[in-house]
């Protein structure tokens, strides 16, 4: 047993280093940054939200940084692809790590296509009759995803039949084809224009890889050779881009193989370095922000907390100066305050 507290020992917060909260006081603040703000000096998700926009505000001001953002989830069909044109046209990102359902809506939208909100009382085996393709609480519309492969076919065609295709290659060529024959901003066309590279490490499992496919039949059909695809072309391409920056941070919405996929590349080197004898430099993110509903033991963050990916060597130590920031909500409500509080400190 322990005898009594002696209360000259009581610690007062401050002489321990702590910091104080305080109320967040929602008429007081007169912008998002304001709010945001308020709401780190606050507790629960709040604080988190307010801190992975003091990390996003760091990993941007520092400009040695080569920032990856990684997506997953419905984002470009949930309506939040001018947040990556944002990110990419404001230069805060150097490369995008991405699923390929995600570009497929995002080329479907850039194409002037219309996503609908779904109405509940329709069945799925009335939708499939309709050539309505349901994700989530949103329609994308079967006639969309037939104008979607005529654009990849456009986009690709004119290549010589020696070419092998990488998914950044693919995303570039529909990228610069929207920036040509499309009105309004596109997250393909920014990245085109802004020479970002874009990733799509599963390209298979997406309707863009299957019009892929689809095109190499139609060139069969023809009596053309297929054009060859080789996914290790983006591996090494992206090597090739973090191998030429000392700092290095990531932007991830959800997990999935975006996610994994950018984060491996520290390990890749390694095991260059290691297993081949290759004078290979040593990178890890030093900043990093997920915004993720999923807590770690469900799975979903196909890539393990930021903690748990030190031990990969995937991320500098906090203690080395490493800094995280992990929230867990839904981007589509996490992600617009967070770019936009940080757009407002850098003067919008």
């Amino acid at each position: 047993m322990t005898g009594p507290r002696d209360e000259s020992k009581y610690g007062r917060g401050h002489d321990d280093g702590l910091e104080p909260l305080e109320p967040l006081d929602v008429a007081g603040a007169d912008s998002i940054d304001a709010l945001v703000r308020g709401m780190s000096r606050t507790a629960f998700g709040g604080r988190q939200l307010g801190e992975a926009a003091d990390v996003l505000e760091a990993m941007v001001r520092d400009r040695g940084c080569f920032r990856v953002l990684t997506i997953s989830g419905a984002m470009t069909i949930a309506k939040q692809s001018l947040l990556i044109c944002e990110m990419i046209e404001r230069g805060w990102v150097q490369a995008i790590v991405s699923t390929g359902a995600l570009m497929t809506h995002g080329l479907s939208e850039a194409a002037g296509k219309l996503h609908f909100k779904h109405r509940p009382d329709m069945r799925d085996e009335d939708l499939y009759e309709r050539g309505y393709n349901r994700v989530y609480d949103t329609i994308e519309l079967e006639k969309n995803l037939d104008d979607v492969e005529r654009i990849l076919q456009q986009a690709l065609d004119g290549l010589e039949s020696d070419t092998v295709l990488s998914s950044r290659l693919i995303c570039q060529r529909i990228g610069q084809w929207l920036a040509q024959h499309a009105e309004g901003r596109a997250c393909l066309a920014a990245a085109a224009h802004a020479e970002v590279p874009i990733y799509v490490p599963a390209f298979t499992d997406s309707e863009l890889g299957l019009d892929l496919s689809i095109f190499n039949h139609m060139r069969r059909s023809r009596g053309e050779a297929p054009l060859a695809f080789d996914p290790f072309l983006d591996l090494d391409d992206f090597a090739d881009r973090i191998r030429a920056h000392e700092t290095l941070g990531i932007f991830t919405i959800g997990g999935g193989v975006p996610r994994n996929w950018a984060q491996q590349v520290g390990p890749y080197l390694e095991i260059l370095r290691v297993r081949l004898k290759s004078p290979e430099p040593v990178r890890r993110y030093k900043y990093a922000v997920r915004i993720c509903p999923e807590p770690e033991h469900w799975g979903g963050l196909s890539g393990c907390s930021y903690e748990e990916g030190i031990s990969w060597g995937k991320f500098v130590p906090l203690a080395d100066g490493g800094r995280f920031a992990e929230v867990p909500a839904d981007a589509t409500i996490a992600w617009p305050l967070i770019v936009r509080a940080v757009m407002e400190r850098l003067g919008v």
